[in-house]
């Protein structure tokens, strides 16, 4: 298999939700069912924070919420843990600054997964490009409450300077994203949009999906 293509990237990232045990309201499984449902495009499984599960747990949960994706022909990105994304077969691996960098995770996970990279600014950008990613999350956008170790908030800035510097890789902005506040990072010359909350912490969860699914068409 080839590495994915930049315009099918950019389909995935349109209604990317990121979620783990202690985001949701319902199960997991629940959640991610619904949210499935409802439209999301792409799928993290980000299970960190107070009292997220670890060992055994963690990977089993990981295995449920794996075979919901499948089952809908979502792809599954594991948060970080590039261990647990071979472990569980994952479709790809999201790095912070702090973890492996994009080149090291593509020569163990094959050229064929997916891998994103979260950047703060131009430099970062262009050393994930140069490592290999195939897509960047910038932000936090507005402030959020679901990341403990959140960078501070810059607003649109840096997607709008990315897309002025010529960058072309696709981009997802993350952060505080709600139904409200979406379309600037779009405008800004973000492909898509990363949810937590505003999806797993929805009354209706299929709904919440769905209306950011419609935003984007």
């Amino acid at each position: 298999m080839s590495r994915i293509s930049r315009e099918d990237m950019r389909s995935l990232l349109q209604v990317y939700f990121i979620a783990g045990s202690v985001n949701c309201r319902r199960s997991p499984a629940d959640t991610l069912s619904a949210a499935a449902a409802g439209g999301i495009t792409l799928f993290q499984f980000r299970e960190k924070g107070a009292g997220a599960l670890t060992g055994s747990a963690r990977l089993e949960l990981g295995a449920q919420l794996r075979h919901i994706c499948r089952g809908h022909s979502i792809p599954f990105i594991v948060n970080d843990d590039l261990e647990l994304a071979l472990a569980l077969d994952a479709d790809g691996v999201h790095a912070g600054q702090d973890d492996l960098p994009a080149a090291e995770i593509r020569q163990r996970l094959g050229g064929q997964k997916i891998i994103g990279v979260s950047a703060h600014n131009l430099a970062e950008a262009q050393q994930a490009i140069a490592d290999g990613a195939d897509y960047l999350g910038i932000g936090p956008v507005y402030p959020t409450s679901s990341k403990e170790d959140a960078e501070a908030v810059q607003g649109t800035a840096v997607i709008e300077q990315l897309r002025s510097s010529g960058l072309q890789i696709p981009l997802v902005g993350i952060g505080g994203i709600t139904l409200d506040n979406a379309l600037p990072v779009l405008k800004a010359g973000a492909d898509g949009i990363s949810v937590i909350s505003a999806i797993a912490g929805a009354a209706d969860i299929a709904a919440a999906a769905g209306n950011f699914r419609r935003l984007m068409t």
